[in-house]
Protein backbone atom coordinates (compact mmCIF):
# COMPACT_ATOMS: atom_id res chain seq x y z
CA UNK A 1 0.00 0.00 0.00
CA UNK A 2 2.70 2.39 0.79
CA UNK A 3 4.64 2.16 -2.49
CA UNK A 4 1.42 1.96 -4.54
CA UNK A 5 0.92 5.80 -2.84
CA UNK A 6 4.45 6.89 -3.05
CA UNK A 7 4.45 5.97 -7.24
CA UNK A 8 1.29 8.39 -7.05
CA UNK A 9 3.30 10.97 -5.47
CA UNK A 10 5.58 10.83 -7.76
CA UNK A 11 3.91 10.90 -10.85
CA UNK A 12 2.40 13.71 -9.51
CA UNK A 13 5.54 15.36 -8.66
CA UNK A 14 6.55 14.44 -11.88
CA UNK A 15 3.85 16.03 -13.62
CA UNK A 16 3.89 19.36 -11.16
CA UNK A 17 7.56 20.15 -12.09
CA UNK A 18 7.18 19.68 -15.70
CA UNK A 19 4.21 21.92 -16.23
CA UNK A 20 6.47 24.62 -13.77
CA UNK A 21 9.19 24.17 -15.96
CA UNK A 22 6.98 24.44 -19.22
CA UNK A 23 5.02 27.85 -17.66
CA UNK A 24 8.85 28.87 -16.66
CA UNK A 25 10.33 28.42 -20.52
CA UNK A 26 7.23 30.35 -21.86
CA UNK A 27 8.02 33.66 -19.43
CA UNK A 28 11.69 33.39 -20.06
CA UNK A 29 10.69 32.74 -24.23
CA UNK A 30 8.68 35.68 -24.45
CA UNK A 31 10.89 38.90 -23.67
CA UNK A 32 13.66 37.03 -25.70
CA UNK A 33 11.11 36.27 -28.99
CA UNK A 34 10.03 39.98 -27.75
CA UNK A 35 13.84 41.37 -28.09
CA UNK A 36 13.96 40.68 -32.16
CA UNK A 37 10.96 43.08 -32.48
CA UNK A 38 12.24 46.73 -33.44
CA UNK A 39 12.58 48.91 -30.21
CA UNK A 40 10.27 51.84 -30.15
CA UNK A 41 12.94 54.15 -30.81
CA UNK A 42 14.05 52.43 -33.80
CA UNK A 43 10.49 52.29 -35.24
CA UNK A 44 10.47 56.12 -35.00
CA UNK A 45 13.31 56.18 -36.46
CA UNK A 46 12.00 54.69 -39.66
CA UNK A 47 12.01 50.79 -38.78
CA UNK A 48 9.64 48.91 -40.74
CA UNK A 49 5.38 48.19 -39.62
CA UNK A 50 3.38 45.68 -39.79
CA UNK A 51 0.19 46.46 -40.10
CA UNK A 52 -2.97 43.37 -39.73
CA UNK A 53 -5.52 44.48 -42.50
CA UNK A 54 -7.59 41.26 -42.55
CA UNK A 55 -10.19 42.79 -40.41
CA UNK A 56 -10.75 46.39 -42.23
CA UNK A 57 -13.78 46.49 -43.96
CA UNK A 58 -14.74 48.81 -46.72
CA UNK A 59 -15.31 52.62 -45.74
CA UNK A 60 -12.62 51.75 -42.97
CA UNK A 61 -9.54 53.42 -42.18
CA UNK A 62 -6.98 52.46 -39.18
CA UNK A 63 -3.71 54.52 -38.37
CA UNK A 64 -0.52 53.65 -37.89
CA UNK A 65 2.73 55.15 -36.84
CA UNK A 66 5.81 55.22 -39.22
CA UNK A 67 8.82 57.53 -38.42
CA UNK A 68 6.64 59.49 -35.72
CA UNK A 69 4.09 60.29 -38.25
CA UNK A 70 0.35 59.02 -38.61
CA UNK A 71 0.30 56.69 -41.59
CA UNK A 72 -3.45 55.51 -42.94
CA UNK A 73 -4.28 52.58 -44.57
CA UNK A 74 -8.59 52.79 -45.73
CA UNK A 75 -10.37 50.08 -47.47
CA UNK A 76 -12.06 52.43 -50.29
CA UNK A 77 -15.80 51.04 -51.55
CA UNK A 78 -16.19 50.00 -55.50
CA UNK A 79 -18.69 53.35 -54.80
CA UNK A 80 -15.43 55.58 -53.97
CA UNK A 81 -12.97 54.16 -56.51
CA UNK A 82 -15.71 54.71 -59.02
CA UNK A 83 -15.76 58.04 -57.92
CA UNK A 84 -11.88 58.88 -58.74
CA UNK A 85 -11.99 59.82 -62.30
CA UNK A 86 -14.96 61.92 -61.90
CA UNK A 87 -12.90 64.47 -59.91
CA UNK A 88 -10.01 64.54 -62.18
CA UNK A 89 -10.28 68.18 -63.74
CA UNK A 90 -10.83 69.30 -59.98
CA UNK A 91 -7.78 68.20 -59.19
CA UNK A 92 -4.09 70.35 -58.95
CA UNK A 93 -2.02 67.27 -59.79
CA UNK A 94 -4.23 64.28 -61.04
CA UNK A 95 -1.51 62.40 -62.33
CA UNK A 96 0.83 62.22 -59.48
CA UNK A 97 3.66 63.86 -61.49
CA UNK A 98 4.85 65.41 -58.09
CA UNK A 99 7.11 62.61 -56.98
CA UNK A 100 5.45 62.16 -53.15
CA UNK A 101 4.60 58.50 -53.75
CA UNK A 102 6.95 55.61 -55.17
CA UNK A 103 6.67 54.43 -58.81
CA UNK A 104 4.30 51.84 -58.11
CA UNK A 105 1.78 54.04 -56.49
CA UNK A 106 1.83 56.57 -59.92
CA UNK A 107 -1.59 55.96 -61.00
CA UNK A 108 -5.08 56.91 -60.58
CA UNK A 109 -5.61 55.09 -57.30
CA UNK A 110 -2.00 56.10 -55.99
CA UNK A 111 -1.78 52.42 -55.02
CA UNK A 112 -0.57 48.93 -55.48
CA UNK A 113 -4.18 47.39 -54.87
CA UNK A 114 -6.64 49.64 -55.88
CA UNK A 115 -9.26 48.97 -53.00
CA UNK A 116 -5.88 49.48 -50.65
CA UNK A 117 -4.94 53.12 -50.09
CA UNK A 118 -2.00 53.65 -48.02
CA UNK A 119 -1.22 57.77 -47.19
CA UNK A 120 0.84 59.42 -44.85
CA UNK A 121 -2.01 61.64 -42.61
CA UNK A 122 0.23 64.80 -42.85
CA UNK A 123 -1.78 67.75 -44.80
CA UNK A 124 1.05 69.28 -47.40
CA UNK A 125 0.01 72.65 -46.08
CA UNK A 126 1.37 73.15 -42.44
CA UNK A 127 0.80 69.93 -41.30
CA UNK A 128 -2.27 69.13 -39.80
CA UNK A 129 -4.28 66.33 -39.66
CA UNK A 130 -6.87 66.13 -42.55
CA UNK A 131 -10.07 64.14 -41.69
CA UNK A 132 -11.24 61.23 -43.33
CA UNK A 133 -14.60 62.00 -45.08
CA UNK A 134 -15.84 59.21 -47.18
CA UNK A 135 -19.37 59.89 -48.00
CA UNK A 136 -20.33 61.07 -50.84
CA UNK A 137 -21.89 65.07 -51.58
CA UNK A 138 -21.51 65.85 -47.81
CA UNK A 139 -23.40 69.27 -46.91
CA UNK A 140 -20.55 70.86 -45.40
CA UNK A 141 -18.25 69.95 -48.31
CA UNK A 142 -20.09 70.30 -51.21
CA UNK A 143 -23.03 68.15 -53.53
CA UNK A 144 -19.72 67.51 -55.76
CA UNK A 145 -17.80 65.46 -53.16
CA UNK A 146 -16.93 62.10 -53.83
CA UNK A 147 -14.79 61.17 -50.69
CA UNK A 148 -11.48 62.23 -49.25
CA UNK A 149 -9.69 64.06 -46.87
CA UNK A 150 -10.88 67.70 -45.16
CA UNK A 151 -8.23 69.45 -43.20
CA UNK A 152 -10.27 71.69 -40.87
CA UNK A 153 -7.33 73.69 -40.41
CA UNK A 154 -7.23 75.95 -43.56
CA UNK A 155 -9.44 74.29 -45.64
CA UNK A 156 -7.77 71.97 -48.09
CA UNK A 157 -9.02 69.33 -49.63
CA UNK A 158 -7.95 65.70 -51.05
CA UNK A 159 -9.47 63.34 -52.82
CA UNK A 160 -10.23 59.71 -52.11
CA UNK A 161 -6.76 58.73 -53.17
CA UNK A 162 -4.70 61.47 -51.42
CA UNK A 163 -4.67 63.81 -54.55
CA UNK A 164 -5.34 67.63 -53.62
CA UNK A 165 -7.98 69.77 -55.25
CA UNK A 166 -7.76 73.13 -56.97
CA UNK A 167 -7.75 76.21 -54.96
CA UNK A 168 -6.69 75.14 -51.69
CA UNK A 169 -3.83 76.28 -49.70
CA UNK A 170 -1.82 72.40 -49.92
CA UNK A 171 0.17 72.96 -52.65
CA UNK A 172 0.78 69.07 -53.60
CA UNK A 173 -0.54 65.40 -52.59
CA UNK A 174 -0.80 63.68 -49.25
CA UNK A 175 2.14 61.71 -49.55
CA UNK A 176 2.38 57.79 -50.51
CA UNK A 177 4.74 55.98 -47.70
CA UNK A 178 7.17 53.02 -48.98
CA UNK A 179 4.73 50.05 -48.27
CA UNK A 180 4.40 46.17 -49.48
CA UNK A 181 1.89 43.26 -48.96
CA UNK A 182 3.18 40.35 -47.07
CA UNK A 183 0.35 38.88 -47.72
CA UNK A 184 -3.74 39.43 -48.72
CA UNK A 185 -3.64 40.49 -44.67
CA UNK A 186 -0.59 42.35 -44.25
CA UNK A 187 0.88 44.97 -45.10
CA UNK A 188 4.16 46.42 -44.64
CA UNK A 189 4.75 50.50 -43.88
CA UNK A 190 8.75 51.58 -44.33
CA UNK A 191 9.65 48.89 -47.05
CA UNK A 192 9.07 48.56 -51.04
CA UNK A 193 8.32 45.84 -52.49
CA UNK A 194 11.61 43.78 -53.91
CA UNK A 195 10.86 44.16 -57.39
CA UNK A 196 11.15 47.77 -56.85
CA UNK A 197 14.37 47.70 -54.22
CA UNK A 198 16.81 47.09 -57.14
Amino acid sequence: MTQEVDLKRRKFLTIATGVVGGVGAAHLAVPFVSSWQPSAKAQAAGAPVKVDISKLQEGQMITVEWRGKPVWIVKRTPELLDALPTVRDNLRDPDSAEEQQPKYAVNEHRSIKPEILVLVGVCTHLGCAPLYRPEMSAEDLGADWKGGFFCPCHGSKFDIAGRVYQSVPAPTNLEVPPYRFIDDATVLVGEHPEEFTA
